[in-house]
């Protein structure tokens, strides 16, 4: 039987993993990871954000998502780069995620169903990339749509965790 097995990613010769765009565009080295890099660096989000909502506060949290986001668009921008392809949004690069994921939790206090509902509703709106996140994928090029698009997709699973979470809230009220 001769079963193929997908090979790692790899990140350009010219690029090694001790550069620090490297590092942040992997999310020390989960995008590295052959199977699933994006929801994994998803989940790799949750403690962090927990921790920082639970030690800094909201404040802290957005200071991450904004940090995330502007030194993801820098390393992405590097990766793109190397790369060689404008157009391209390599599967290792998952800084995007991470600020996506992280901007999702925004909405909510530190709570392990509202962090699963959260993570649930980002990866949701991440892969199936319903309008205008699939226009921003589609248009913007470079680092900047690489890590647009997880915005985007971030404030719509933000919208609908409020609802989630505002309906919880009410319901549990009431009863």
């Amino acid at each position: 039987m001769n079963v193929s097995k997908k090979s790692p990613p790899k990140l350009p010769e010219s690029l090694p993993f001790s550069h620090p765009a490297a590092l942040i565009a992997t999310w020390f080295g989960t995008g590295l990871i052959s199977k699933f890099p994006g929801t994994l660096a998803s989940l790799a989000t949750l403690p962090c954000a927990w921790l920082i909502m639970r030690d800094f506060g909201l404040n802290g949290l957005l200071i991450f998502v904004i940090t995330a986001f502007a030194a993801g668009l820098w390393a992405s921008n590097v990766m793109v780069q190397e790369i060689g392809d404008e157009g391209a949004d390599p599967g290792m690069v998952v800084i995007d995620e991470v600020a996506g994921q992280a901007l999702t939790l925004c909405v909510v206090p530190p709570d392990l169903m509202l962090y699963f509902v959260g993570f649930v509703l980002f990866r949701l709106f991440d892969i199936l990339k319903p309008w205008p996140i699939s226009l921003c994928e589609a248009r913007i090029k470079g680092g900047l749509g690489i890590m647009v698009d997880d915005i985007v997709a971030g404030i719509f699973a933000a919208i609908c965790l409020s609802i989630y979470f505002f309906v919880y809230q009410w319901f549990i009220s009431a009863f």
